[in-house]
């Protein structure tokens, strides 16, 4: 398993669990190698301790300005030398530090490019729709603007609120990024213009120029 995973997170890391379990199995083709936090004291990181896994932390507060913090953080990251790094409910924006530096994937609780930014299922529950869903996606330079790798539905009940409707998202969401992870790690994917297609000899990273952001 050369394939090496680093996880951003930023509260429980739920995905990062599912990544971990996935990544026990040398079928898998992925593990993971580190795990960064923007804040102590995160479940996410004591999910990442109990398996053995290297952590660090860079707080956006330990840092003159988001420049600086996205440098420290891109060379917290590189040390690690990952072949692809995956925010996992990692709350803070993305600078073109980090982006340069590998690949990111970012999962989204929305059927992009519906409802980006970080309230997507309030703003679909306000909306009305009957289905939603969640995506996951390269990280550009936009808001939750990177080429979509693969997407699920997820169908909206009567009686839904945020919460629960967020949960049932969740769920899928979990399966949807290990899936995805795991056919990046064996297969390798290809970019053109905005197509993203797993399968391909080898990773084609997007980079972006200028700043970008996650969400969850």
């Amino acid at each position: 398993m050369s394939f090496r995973l680093v996880v951003l997170v930023s509260g429980s890391g739920t995905n990062l669990q599912a990544l971990l379990d996935a990544s026990a199995s040398d079928a898998y083709g992925a593990r993971v190698v580190a795990v960064g936090a923007d804040r102590d004291g995160v479940e996410g990181l004591a999910r990442a301790e109990r398996a053995g896994v290297p952590t660090f932390v860079e707080r956006l507060r330990d840092h003159p300005g988001r420049d600086e913090w996205d440098e420290s953080l891109a060379a917290r990251i590189a040390e690690h030398k990952p072949d692809l790094v995956v925010s996992a409910g990692f709350m803070k924006i993305l600078g073109p530090g980090v982006l340069a530096s590998a690949p990111v994937v970012n999962t989204h609780p929305a059927l992009l490019p519906a409802f980006p930014g970080a309230h997507a299922v309030r703003d679909a529950l306000a909306y009305g729709v009957r289905v939603t869903g969640c995506t996951v996606h390269l990280v550009d330079a936009g808001v939750d603007t990177g080429p979509v790798i693969a997407q699920e539905a997820v169908a909206v009940r009567d009686g839904d609120d945020e919460e629960t409707l967020h949960e049932r998202i969740k769920q899928v969401e979990r399966g949807l990024l290990v899936d995805v992870v795991g056919r990046m790690a064996r297969e390798g994917w290809t970019v053109t213009g905005r197509t993203v297609r797993l399968g391909s000899r080898g990773p084609v990273p997007v980079k972006p120029e200028t700043e970008g952001r996650t969400t969850t």
